[in-house]
């Protein structure tokens, strides 16, 4: 795919999020686009948000769990990146004409203290680098019509990242067990869905550490600091106005956000 039309495409992502609509799949109307092409459109998206005022401040995973890897028919992840602004804070409510089409996926977010430099990083290595973890939700949203998204379309639409709150607690990783740990999402006070740590590519610390050496044969850090949204632990809830959402995870705490 030449340049032009990766500018072209990621400037109709940026047009597409900015005006809250959506588009036509990528592969629907370019059906040779390949995922490095997606990665490209995907750092236009990105600069031109950049370009608006928006700075970065980590970056997430997606793709992390087998059904959903089986759905879009690849074998590994996928990264997109987090800005200033995409934050929300614990209990802040979130307008819904903000989002196209939001759902809720419940997370454990990894706050570094050190800079992260693939390839060679060992789950050891993220545990040293990471100050704390937290409890999060990532609201993904696309900006391609109806989630009808193949693995192509989401990387170039920022790994379909909407945006993110972090919870109430800051725990150190060595105090609680990530692959096990369970988690509870409820909507409206009833149990939306459940999940565990190993939803996460067996351990989100296994999914930090493919990002961080993905990334570096790329050239690009983690950088002390950032926030890694490691991968959700359970089905993504869809969400309207009116709805509030509390997560819980065993050993980390809680996180609450209100759609209005």
């Amino acid at each position: 795919m030449d340049q032009t039309l990766i500018t072209q495409l990621g400037d109709e992502l940026y047009e597409a999020l900015t005006r809250c609509k959506t588009l036509t799949p990528l592969t629907t109307r370019y059906p040779d686009i390949t995922i490095e092409d997606g990665y490209h459109i995907q750092e236009r998206l990105i600069a031109r948000r950049i370009a608006a005022g928006e700075k970065v401040v980590g970056k997430k995973i997606g793709v992390t769990s087998k059904a959903v890897m089986n759905m879009l028919g690849v074998g590994q992840p996928d990264f997109g990146w987090l800005l200033d602004g995409m934050i929300y804070n614990e209990g802040e409510s979130i307008p819904i004409d903000s989002l196209i089409q939001a759902k809720a996926e419940g997370e454990i977010a990894f706050i570094l203290k050190k800079d992260l430099m693939g390839p060679g990083i060992s789950n050891a290595d993220v545990l040293a680098a990471t100050e704390g973890v937290m409890t999060c939700f990532e609201i993904v949203d696309s900006r391609i019509e109806n989630w009808k998204i193949k693995i192509q379309d989401t990387v170039a639409d920022n790994a379909s990242c909407g945006v993110f709150v972090l919870g109430d607690r800051f725990v150190d990783p060595r105090d609680v067990d990530l692959s096990t740990c369970g988690m509870v999402l409820e909507k409206n006070g009833e149990i939306a869905c459940t999940g565990a740590g190993a939803a996460t590519m067996n351990s989100p610390v296994n999914a930090v550490a493919w990002l961080a050496n993905t990334l570096g044969r790329l050239g690009i850090p983690l950088k002390a600091g950032e926030v890694i949204l490691s991968g959700s632990l359970g089905a993504m809830i869809p969400v309207v106005k009116g709805d509030n959402l509390r997560v819980t995870i065993g050993g980390i705490g809680g996180c609450s956000v209100k759609f209005v």
